[in-house]
């Protein structure tokens, strides 16, 4: 039986290959899976073009996701660099791979993405046009909006941010109630400056049908994007923010109504008490898609450490409901982030991941904390190392300061807890000093 996308086979009934790959990765049965996508509540992005993707599930009862932004700007152009981290989060783990390109070849670069990325590819057609028809602001059409996102579907995306909550409406409240930081999404400012000068609506949100109509006929999964995110503490969960997020959860109900698969995006900066209300907030007025959050940076005086920052808030979303972690990398309103920053905000990320799955009680979750524990208990540094989620850096913490006796470490010595207990509940004397 034919069907158009994932959300349509489900409610159809229809158990896909993707369906069955992702319950597999997740110890789910496919009858409850197929349920998820049928209710909205859990998403499989994967574009019908894109053949090389390993398809992943993200929503509820699923384990949290993490997506790695990179791509190039006007000042690092590089796109073997860019590759470079895309490899190197792949192998790393990373879900999901949201190429922000804004400078350069970025179909070229997009195209080759999804011929040999076996992660889900995400994009933002908002930067691209501004690149791909090199002309001020003002002077791009509504239909050369429409028409990148349809050419972003014909490149094999797997889901797209569109910033379509910001209409003329949400635009003025946001006006009216002035924020210390503005607008802070990049999409946001764009299609809010364009709607300002040319005082036209947003064509995303006036044109939100044939936006669907792209997505269904390719299977792109819609993010629907968070223009009026918090950018620091002091404008979090405010009228502008909350005022989209209505938005959303409508535009949500009309894509559900064509069987478009859906995320919301959202926060940006927040206080941590406020994290576990936004996360009830979100699933009551959305309809429990799937939510998808950029940390929360839960201060903002770390530059440098944003990568931290953003771990503390996701793990404290994750626990609460959100289903997809975008990392931060220490470069965070710094500047673009190497290969290094990368594999720093990845792992902060993932971190930030595991720790909410398992407070979430997800089955398996802890078993591989169980296996480090039962390793430290032996003092099998090699186990140790193969467990640890960054094998390397343990490695050569380890090697760069020996201790005398290879069964302990240069902090304790003689006085591993771990060590001497062990050789007590054995029977063994234990004198510390003269061994």
């Amino acid at each position: 039986m034919n069907y158009a996308t994932q959300m349509e086979a489900a409610r159809a009934g229809i158990i896909t290959d993707e369906m069955k790959a992702v319950a597999a990765k997740e110890s789910i049965s496919e009858e409850k899976l197929r349920a998820l996508i049928a209710e909205g509540k859990v998403i499989i992005p994967c574009n019908k073009l894109h053949k090389a993707i390993s398809p992943n599930g993200v929503g509820a009862a699923l384990k949290t996701k993490i997506n790695v932004n990179l791509g190039t700007s006007r000042d690092m152009k590089d796109l073997d660099t860019e590759l470079e981290k895309v490899n190197s989060a792949v192998s790393m783990g990373a879900e999901a791979i949201m190429d922000l390109s804004s400078c350069g070849d970025t179909r070229k670069f997009r195209r080759r993405l999804t011929k040999t990325c076996p992660a889900m590819i995400g994009t933002v057609p908002i930067y691209d046009a501004v690149v791909y028809y090199h002309k001020p602001l003002i002077k791009i059409t509504t239909e050369e909006w429409l028409d990148i996102v349809r050419m972003h579907a014909e490149d094999g995306v797997d889901f797209m941010t569109i910033h379509c909550g910001i209409n003329r409406d949400t635009a003025a409240k946001f006006k009216r109630n002035k924020r210390m930081m503005n607008i802070v999404s990049r999409g946001g400012s764009i299609i809010f400056a364009w709607m300002e000068m040319t005082g036209n609506e947003n064509p995303f949100y006036e044109h939100f049908d044939e936006i669907l109509d792209i997505c269904r006929e390719y299977d792109v999964t819609l993010s629907l994007g968070d223009a009026c995110r918090p950018g620091c503490l002091s404008d979090g969960t405010d009228t502008a923010q909350i005022e989209e997020l209505i938005t959303l959860g409508e535009l949500t109900k009309r894509a559900w109504a064509k069987d478009v698969q859906v995320m919301i995006e959202g926060p940006g900066h927040m206080p941590m008490n406020q994290i576990a209300a936004n996360m009830e907030i979100q699933k009551t007025l959305c309809h429990g898609a799937p939510f998808y959050v950029l940390g929360p940076i839960v201060t903002d005086i770390a530059p440098g450490y944003d990568h931290i920052t953003s771990a503390i808030g996701g793990a404290i979303a994750a626990q609460n409901g959100a289903a997809f972690l975008c990392y931060v990398t220490p470069a965070e309103h710094l500047r673009l982030p190497d290969v290094n920053d990368v594999k720093e905000g990845i792992i902060a990320a993932k971190i930030a991941a595991h720790a909410a799955d398992i407070a979430k009680g997800l089955p398996g979750a802890k078993d591989w904390d169980d296996e480090m524990s039962q390793a430290r208990h032996k003092l099998d540094w090699n186990r140790m190392f193969e467990l640890s989620i960054d094998p390397e850096k343990a490695r050569a913490y380890r090697e760069s300061s020996k201790p005398q006796k290879e069964d302990t470490c240069s902090m304790c010595g003689n006085f591993c807890a771990v060590k001497n207990v062990n050789r007590i509940l054995d029977g063994e004397i234990v004198t510390i000093f003269d061994e």
